[in-house]
């Protein structure tokens, strides 16, 4: 087992290397605080340092949910944090003298970290050093043979005692006890310390007093003292009175720490100048180091050849000093000590140390540039430029790393902005590469979780929404939907539709509603196409997220046709449920008399408001015709005798609806003599003279206006088809009023269809769109197959 000294020196170098590492830490971005503390070594497991949690200003009530903790990066943890109330707890047992050794003042370098905010606090303890050690020599006994010529005044050197506490609790003095022939002198000899000297005060006489007993007693300084004794057994010899010589007051040498088993050092030369037996020199190693049970270096003990037995580290130690004692053969043997010094050299053999102190597992995509992830110390046991540590991260991610000042601590932050939707986590590779020659190198892998933000609106499929419904649809049943979706994730992306009340008006609400979970709309009444062709409304889709994001959409729609609507007899009129009419012809007319005009009126439109007349009850079916399309009532030939002298007419008006809705209209048609219908023919010829000459004057009218409405039509139909557009640009036309005689057609476009409504005479090359209830054609268009309307 290693010695007691030893141990302690071990447990001193690497307790200054950490420290070192921690005091450079210190200047991290992270660190905005330091405490010290003093305490005596030895104190009792469990007592109190301090209120750490109070000296830092922290909530109590919050110390659990911030995770104060203390950070040593020592293999034992001397102390720890009381998670009630934050006191700071001796953990272990503290030897100063384990600790730090000789150091003064003994400085233990903690780092208290807090999350939530993510900080990190400097904690300095000095540990007092209390009189615990006594004064100790490395012999109880010590022989010391002097040859009865040895002159007065000669100084002989004793082993020194060492004491492991510091300041005034080490060693301060040594007393001899009293005699008649030596006495004590001190010397400081730096590192040695205090060393006693035995100075002779009288010349020995061998026949006198062959053996002087003197004790050395070393007292430290402590209140009470401490003392420890070394009995000195002096004997008086014979004959060999020279002591032997080192060539070198001081040997130094340089050795690189990888030097292999056997490498020479240097040679110890000495001489003394007596023959014989008392000229030959023996040599033999000593070391200040005591209690050391592993020594690095080989002495051979005949020829003060000191080689390297193994073992050098600069990291555990850089300088050895030893004393090389060369001892003559004599009977009263003589010797001396010539110092050595060993400097190791350092060498590249210890990679970079990465040590995450702090670090964040989850940070929000919208955290800005420059936030910090992790805090993290890199450490090289090297030193020179074989301890020098560059830190990289990959450049292709969006995090970097920010170095502190002294080069020994780094901040993991974000470099750019995080996207959840493009990178959900980040396996974050930390390199740390020496600088040595050849260059060492690790590796850590630091795995950042993105957290979601409800940054992403609600987007529509389509914008806007064009849907077409025919009227008289069942109330309480869907009709469409519209659908969203949203690149977030969890409640950010759970959506729900609502109808915006305040853009389409509050009375949206009365005959639609909105399935907020699947965005189908439903109509709470039946549509009449009569009453209303086309309206639209907004509807809103909102997240879950907090706070809620929102996106609305235009919905257009178009309400279909259906022939709904009978025909309406304008005349003759109707009177207790049917139409029945009288006219009174003369019997001299001539072929082709109008007799009457039976009027009518659709409020369907397109094919379900185009009306056809016909007769469906006459006797004679030589003496009138009915024009199909107008109305109108005519003679087929002149009266006769034989003819009879009244007639009725029941003419039949019919739409073109795929299930035809149809009027009757009775005409009663009576032939009286020239005479007695001369002054009804005076006033009725007036007014057809008038009606007749009135007529080509509005026929030029309304054939006019159909004609400038057609040639509208086809020039919006051009224009939309040289911009292409999907949207449905045209709106129904107002319907002129339509009175069974004349044709009329709408035109417009929705997508990749051209649709016309028309009326009587439509054009042949027009073509019935299956389930349009024959209210609608499609147009025919060359440059892509006609689809059927949705």
């Amino acid at each position: 087992m290693m010695g007691p000294l030893y141990s302690k020196r071990w447990l001193l170098g690497w307790r200054n290397i950490f420290c070192l590492v921690l005091l450079l830490e210190l200047q991290l971005k992270g660190i905005s605080a330091q405490i010290r503390y003093s305490i005596q070594e030895e104190l009792h497991i469990g007592t109190s340092v301090g209120n750490l949690a109070k000296d830092l200003a922290l909530d109590i009530g919050r110390i659990s949910e911030r995770n104060l903790r203390i950070v040593s990066g020592t293999k034992q943890e001397l102390f720890e944090v009381k998670q009630r109330d934050g006191a700071l707890l001796i953990n272990h047992r503290i030897d100063r003298e384990e600790l730090c050794g000789q150091t003064v003042p003994c400085l233990i370098t903690l780092k208290a970290v807090t999350e939530n905010p993510l900080e990190m606090h400097q904690v300095l303890i000095d540990v007092i050093d209390v009189n615990d050690n006594s004064p100790t020599f490395l012999e109880t006994n010590h022989t010391l043979e002097i040859l009865e010529s040895v002159t007065v005044g000669a100084r002989f050197q004793v082993e020194g005692a060492h004491d492991p506490d510091v300041g005034l609790n080490s060693l301060q003095l040594y007393k001899l006890n009293n005699n008649l022939y030596f006495r004590l002198e001190i010397e400081e000899f730096g590192e040695d310390g205090k060393v006693p000297f035995l100075i002779l005060q009288r010349p020995l006489d061998r026949e006198q007093i062959a053996q002087h007993s003197l004790i050395l007693t070393a007292i430290d300084g402590g209140k009470p003292p401490k003392s420890g004794t070394l009995n000195i057994t002096v004997i008086v010899s014979d004959v060999n009175d020279n002591s032997p010589v080192c060539g070198k007051q001081k040997y130094t040498v340089t050795m690189k720490e990888n030097a292999a088993p056997g490498t020479f050092l240097i040679s110890i030369n000495a001489a003394d100048s007596d023959s014989g037996v008392n000229g030959e020199i023996e040599y033999s190693l000593r070391t200040k180091f005591r209690g050391l049970t592993f020594q690095p270096f080989d002495l051979n003990s005949r020829t003060g050849e000191l080689t390297v037995k193994g073992g050098l580290d600069y990291e555990q130690k850089q300088v050895y000093e030893m004393k090389v004692m060369a001892t003559d053969k004599g009977a009263g043997s003589l010797s001396t000590h010539c110092n050595v010094i060993v400097k190791v050299e350092d060498e590249n053999d210890n990679p970079p140390e990465i040590d995450i102190t702090s670090m964040s597992s989850q940070i929000p995509e919208n955290a800005p540039p420059g936030s910090v992830v992790a805090l993290m110390a890199v450490t090289d046991l090297d030193s020179g430029v074989n301890g020098q540590v560059v830190c990289a991260v990959p450049t292709h991610l969006p995090f970097d790393l920010k170095q502190s000042p002294d080069g020994h601590s780094y901040s993991l932050v974000t470099k750019d902005s995080l996207d959840k939707e493009s990178a959900h986590s980040y396996d974050i590779t930390i390199t740390a590469r020496d600088l040595g020659s050849p260059a060492l190198s690790s590796t850590k892998v630091i795995k950042v979780n993105v957290q979601d933000v409800n940054d992403n609106r609600p987007s529509f499929a389509r914008n806007p929404y064009t849907f077409y419904v025919g009227e008289n649809n069942k109330p309480g049943m869907p009709i469409f939907s519209v659908s969203a979706s949203d690149a977030d994730e969890g409640d950010n992306a759970a959506i729900s539709y609502s109808l915006d009340r305040k853009s389409s008006g509050p009375s949206i609400s009365s005959f639609l509603n909105i399935n907020d979970a699947n965005g189908s709309i439903y109509a709470l009444m039946k549509f009449d196409f009569e009453t209303q062709k086309t309206f639209q409304f907004h509807v809103i889709a909102t997240d879950a997220g907090n706070p809620p994001l929102s996106s609305n959409v235009t919905v257009c729609v178009y309400i279909l046709d259906q022939n709904d609507n009978a025909p309406v007899i304008l005349y003759p009129l109707s009177s207790n449920g049917s139409a029945e009419g009288m006219e009174q012809i003369p019997r001299n007319v001539n072929a082709g008399h109008l007799v009457t005009k039976v009027r009518a009126y659709d409020a369907d439109i397109g094919y379900n408001g185009w009306l056809l007349f016909s007769l469906q009850e006459v006797r004679d079916h030589s003496l009138f015709g009915l024009d199909r399309y107008t109305g109108r009532i005519r003679t087929l030939r002149s009266f006769t005798e034989t003819d009879e002298a009244q007639h009725k007419l029941v003419i039949l008006v019919k739409d073109n609806g795929n299930v035809s809705l149809s009027a009757t209209a009775t005409v009663v048609v009576k032939l009286v003599e020239p005479k007695e219908a001369i002054s009804a023919s005076d006033v009725k010829s007036a007014a057809a003279d008038q009606g007749e000459n009135d007529i080509p004057f509005y026929l030029i009218i309304t054939l006019g206006s159909v004609s400038t409405l057609f040639l509208i039509s086809i020039i919006v139909l051009f224009a939309m088809q040289c911009s292409k557009t999907t949207d449905v640009s045209s709106k129904y036309l107002p319907e002129t009023n339509y009175d069974g005689t004349l044709c009329h057609s709408i035109q417009y476009r929705s997508g990749e269809k051209r649709y016309m409504l028309v009326g009587p005479r439509m054009s042949i090359g027009s073509t019935i769109v299956p389930g349009s209830n024959g209210n609608t054609l499609v147009v025919p268009d060359r440059r892509r197959t006609l689809e059927e309307v949705p």
